[in-house]
């Protein structure tokens, strides 16, 4: 049986080697006052749990450059540079979910870079700057699932090895999959994460093909 580890406050917990906190903790309650995030980046989705114990089994190269889309309070992004020692960029069209991000990142001893821009600005160079892009829970409405599978496109021909997307399992995210499948290798698989409890969902990994 793993050693209980003591947390230093309330309101902060522990999942896949990094910590977290929650919505009651004092400093998310004191950004709360000052930011108010507007495209649901107000909270850690269950799917960035499926993503880390996804990479867990399926690890990223050692110093990978990683971006996470749609990266809201910034748990995925966070888990790549602490477990990986990735070079990671978190983007958000929401600027209000940065000092968040800021705020895991410093609490787990790691620097995550921001970048605020829609998907439709991401030009293949842009992405092709990147080895691994991953994303949780970010295909929650029908206008983006265009948007993404194009992305997907771009980054693949500009050279981006791997592509991760962790869901609960929504229509959106399925029919993302069936378009992507019909240029690219897609494997779809459904998962669960064991902390910071029990989630099942479905992650997709798409790579060149």
């Amino acid at each position: 049986m793993p050693k209980l580890q003591p947390l230093p406050e309330d309101h902060m917990y522990q999942a896949y080697g990094i910590y977290l906190l929650e919505s009651k903790h004092r400093l998310i309650r004191r950004l709360k006052k000052a930011y108010q995030p507007s495209v649901h980046g107000h909270k850690t989705w269950n799917a960035s749990f499926l993503l880390m114990d996804y990479l867990q089994h399926n690890p990223l190269k050692k110093k990978a450059k990683v971006l996470e889309v749609g990266c809201g309070w910034g748990p995925g992004s966070v888990f790549c540079a602490k477990q990986f020692k990735a070079k990671v960029t978190g983007l958000d069209i929401d600027k209000e979910v940065f000092p968040f991000l800021d705020v895991l990142a410093e609490l787990n001893g790691v620097s995550v870079t921001p970048m605020t821009r829609r998907l439709e600005a991401l030009k293949g160079p842009d992405l092709g700057q990147f080895d691994v892009i991953v994303g949780s829970d970010i295909c929650f409405w029908d206008s983006l699932v265009k948007s993404l599978n194009q992305m997907i496109s771009r980054a693949i021909k500009n050279g981006v090895e791997r592509i991760i997307i962790t869901d609960p399992g929504r229509p959106t995210f399925y029919e993302l999959c069936d378009m992507a499948r019909q240029k690219h290798h897609v494997e779809l698989h459904e998962w669960y994460a064991t902390e910071p409890r029990h989630f099942v969902g479905e992650v997709v990994e798409i790579r060149p093909g």
